[in-house]
């Protein structure tokens, strides 16, 4: 499984419109599933965000988590952070999830997030969403986690 996280002042994702989650300051969160992943997958990465440290403390160095700081989580599932790009100019998405497991192990994911972290927002699953957001930083920093063989 794997994730694209950028710190934010605020973020939100609009659906057909109308806004389906948003957060001020935090992290967005583009989450793949991929073939072999599982929802402990999910857990030991969600886990790696919450802990990792990219907020600035008293003496402005990266030293504090999303929870340290009291920040949101807009999860949003991505199926284009596994795009191959090695055979030519269109990208295969061959590596991520089938659309069933992706689903199973996105839900799986934010219901962990939400049993873990006071404020959590979502895109919805296979939506065609529009993100804004206001990197902070920027901070933009990619997460992979591997199945446990």
């Amino acid at each position: 499984m794997q994730a694209l996280i950028q710190r934010v002042k605020e973020a939100k994702v609009r659906i057909q419109g109308a806004c389906a989650g948003r957060i001020g300051a935090g992290l967005l969160v583009f989450v793949c599933a991929e073939p072999g992943d599982t929802p402990a997958t999910g857990q030991r990465l969600l886990t790696k965000i919450l802990k990792l440290r990219v907020f600035a403390d008293e003496a402005g160095k990266m030293n504090r988590s999303v929870q340290d700081v009291q920040g949101g989580l807009l999860i949003v599932s991505q199926f284009t952070l596994a795009a191959d790009t090695s055979g030519g100019n269109r990208p295969s998405f061959t590596g991520a999830a089938p659309p069933a497991l992706g689903q199973a192990l996105y839900d799986d994911f934010v219901a962990r997030a939400r049993a873990m972290h006071p404020q959590v927002a979502t895109g919805v699953f296979g939506a065609d969403m529009q993100v804004a957001l206001v990197n902070d930083g920027p901070v933009t920093i990619p997460l992979r986690m591997p199945p446990i063989a």
